[in-house]
């Protein structure tokens, strides 16, 4: 197996880390940290770059610790960010704690009787402790404010002219005590990070040296950015999340597979837990026939899987192709509720109650007064789209204005409504 820089180095994981590092990694099993931000109740795409970097540190034979910022979450981590952000109560925070350890558990193995089994650790556990008297006595006076003012986080804000608040200003302060906390009662010596958090991880190995006398280590992952240059993790309808009532896992699925080639072979080394062999093979096989798509659906079926469910990708494989290519009402019958709607997102829905529905006993009387305008302006016009073959519901093709409305509701509420080729409608009956 691969040393975890060594494994980090091929994916294109590795940013910066301190001297020595490789070396304190080979004396044999080492703990690390890497801090997650609590201010909603679940992580996104972006999460995924640390959240893959604790899983090859475990994978390593390591013990790797999960931070959520149960504290820092109340204060909101300054680094490239132009202003500060709302504070969360604590009730909030807690809840958005337990969903991300929820969703951490996934990847990482926090069971068993391994010596290297990860952790979650909420740093507001012991930062609650302290009193603002005590800490500014006991941790503030070891790091002067040169040394803080000399961070790229904290210069790029005072240059911008917007300020920087005492609140945000102590982040790192409070990050690196994290740091001296874990390492003093956890024998945690790493801490890892996106390479935003460098200044803020090197604080934390200063106070280990001035507090306890101690040696501590860094190691940051590259930001991940796409090849146009856009920001990574953001569609038009915002971030996807891995929380599947915020993203479906349909839209998530879609999200991979519509990467671009030169996307996808950076993103199938870092989102994935392939082999180099097996990232290899499958780029070959990709240059050879790019139309096929190998790499992207290759990193759909992984990320999906991982994240949701081998159920929930095979569930998002189905809805692809009923969108895309021929499908049946089997087809269609065969999505549940959540996948059948993220499929068909921003499909116009026209709803009737079951009362108004009951009554309608050939198809054209669907068209009539209740639905008039929404579908189609006016009943002639859908004769004359259903006569002239134009008419599919629930992906049946129509071509009897009088036919029976014999039709089975999808999930026992929708009609899909198909008006040439690519308009679609969804009727529900209420």
């Amino acid at each position: 197996m691969n040393s975890f820089i060594e494994e980090l180095k091929w994916r294109g994981m590795l940013q910066d880390m301190t001297p020595e590092i490789a070396e304190h990694l080979e004396k044999g099993m080492a703990s690390a940290y890497l801090g997650f931000d609590p201010t909603a109740d679940s992580l996104h795409i972006g999460h995924l770059v640390g959240v893959m970097t604790l899983l090859h540190f475990q994978r390593a034979g390591h013990k790797p610790f999960a931070l959520v910022g149960g504290a820092t979450g109340m204060i909101g981590d300054p680094s490239f960010k132009s202003a500060e952000r709302n504070l969360l109560d604590k009730a909030t925070l807690d809840h958005n704690v337990a969903c991300i350890q929820n969703q951490l558990s996934k990847f990482l193995d926090f069971s068993g009787e391994s010596a290297n089994k990860a952790e979650l650790v909420n740093n507001y556990d012991w930062m609650s402790q302290f009193s603002f008297l005590e800490f500014i006595r006991d941790v503030g006076k070891h790091i002067t404010v040169n040394y803080m003012m000399s961070k790229d986080s904290v210069k790029r804000r005072l240059e911008d002219g917007n300020g920087l608040s005492f609140t945000e200003f102590s982040y790192q302060l409070i990050q690196g005590y994290d740091f001296y906390h874990l390492w003093k009662n956890k024998n945690c010596t790493v801490q890892l990070g996106g390479s935003d958090q460098w200044g803020n991880i090197v604080t934390g190995t200063e106070l280990i040296r001035r507090m306890g006398g101690g040696s501590a280590y860094a190691l940051t992952v590259p930001l991940i950015t796409k090849a146009d240059g856009s920001k990574f993790g953001k569609t038009e309808s915002g971030s996807v999340w891995l929380d599947p009532e915020k993203t479906s896992p349909y839209a998530f699925y879609q999200f991979w597979l519509n990467v671009s080639d030169e996307d996808a072979s950076k993103y199938i080394r870092i989102f994935t837990v392939l082999s180099q062999e097996e990232i290899e093979a499958l780029e070959a096989q990709h240059a050879e026939a790019p139309h096929l798509r190998m790499l992207q659906k290759e990193i759909a079926k992984q990320v999906t899987t991982m994240v949701h469910s081998a159920e929930d990708y095979e569930m998002a494989v189905k809805a692809s192709e009923i969108l895309f290519g021929k499908s049946s009402t089997e087809d269609l019958a065969s999505l549940d509720e959540r996948t059948f709607l993220a499929v068909f997102e921003g499909v116009p829905q026209v709803q009737l109650s079951s009362s108004e529905y009951s009554e309608i006993d050939q198809v054209l009387e669907l068209f009539g007064e209740k639905t008039q305008g929404q579908i189609f302006s006016s009943k002639g016009e859908a004769r004359k789209m259903i006569q002239g073959g134009g008419l599919s519901i629930n992906k049946e093709k129509v071509n009897d204005p009088n036919a029976p409305m014999s039709f089975d509701l999808l999930q026992g509420k929708y009609l899909l409504i198909q008006k040439g080729k690519k308009n679609y409608f969804i009727l529900e009956v209420k």
